[in-house]
């Protein structure tokens, strides 16, 4: 067995950056000990790469889904419940709420979200959520949708890339989800983001790399790529005080609990 053993938790290999070399993209990650990853799609069309890739690669693991800034009509509950039903697809996702760029109307972005949560409810799956400058509201809308189904937190899903303050992290474990940290938690200047990524428990807490954007310091404005995972993993181990294969452990423990993932590495 390889070690350390890294789960790249999300990452978007259907994006086209990647058609040039997407084979050798996925095999750069694997002799980086990158032995799974997560591809959300983004609207109805990617998630369906997303499922296509999971079948080429025994590694990639697809979440189907709908971007809060990406087209939603009535036809696309439908099809992504249908993709959902795939044996490769782990979650419900990309999915959430996004102020930074606001595409699409606050009130249409809450609806959306709401639907796609209340799918993953029903297929019992967890969610893969995007948000951004939006926490307060995505936060009242994941906090109404619990309480209508039961009050369930536990395991319910991820906010990916974190870029909340450390009360709305607070609030974001409280309701039951992972944090997942990317590139910019290496960057010099993100000293808050990093205090974050240290204080988050040890067993609720992934890296990603969203990949093919947001690139570590290392490759900072060049295209990201799965392999790059394990500088975010030994920059927040180190901030943890923690070895880096131990810290990349607990983290893809916490995947495989998150993704339901029982078999061996």
């Amino acid at each position: 067995m390889r070690a350390p053993i890294i789960v790249d938790t999300h990452c978007h290999l259907d994006f086209e950056r990647f058609d040039n070399d997407r084979a050798e993209v996925v095999e750069r990650a694997y002799a980086q000990g990158v032995l799974r990853l997560v591809n959300p799609g983004i609207d109805v069309a990617s998630s369906r790469v997303a499922v296509t890739l999971a079948e080429q690669y025994d590694m990639v693991y697809a979440a189907v889904g709908v971007h809060p800034n990406t087209t939603w009509n009535a036809n696309s509950l439908q099809e992504i419940r249908s993709l959902a039903l795939h044996p490769k697809v782990v979650a419900i996702g990309e999915i959430g709420m996004d102020y930074y760029r606001e595409h699409t109307m606050p009130a249409d972005q809450k609806i959306t979200f709401r639907t796609q949560l209340d799918l993953a409810a029903e297929l019992d799956l967890p969610v893969i959520v995007h948000c951004r400058n939006a926490h307060v509201d995505a936060l009242e809308v994941v906090s109404h949708w619990q309480r209508a189904n039961g009050g369930h937190t536990q395991g319910a899903g991820v906010f990916h890339s974190y870029s909340g303050n450390a009360e709305q992290a607070n609030e974001t474990l409280a309701a039951g989800f992972y944090l997942g940290f990317t590139g910019p938690v290496t960057f010099p200047k993100a000293v808050e983001l990093r205090q974050i990524a240290s204080s988050v428990p040890l067993d609720r807490i992934l890296v990603e790399t969203d990949a093919p954007f947001l690139a570590p310091q290392q490759q900072r404005g060049k295209r990201n790529e799965p392999a790059y995972v394990r500088w975010v993993v030994e920059r927040i181990a180190a901030e943890r005080a923690l070895d880096m294969d131990e810290f990349s452990a607990a983290t893809s423990q916490n995947a495989a609990r998150l993704f339901n993932w029982t078999e061996a590495w």
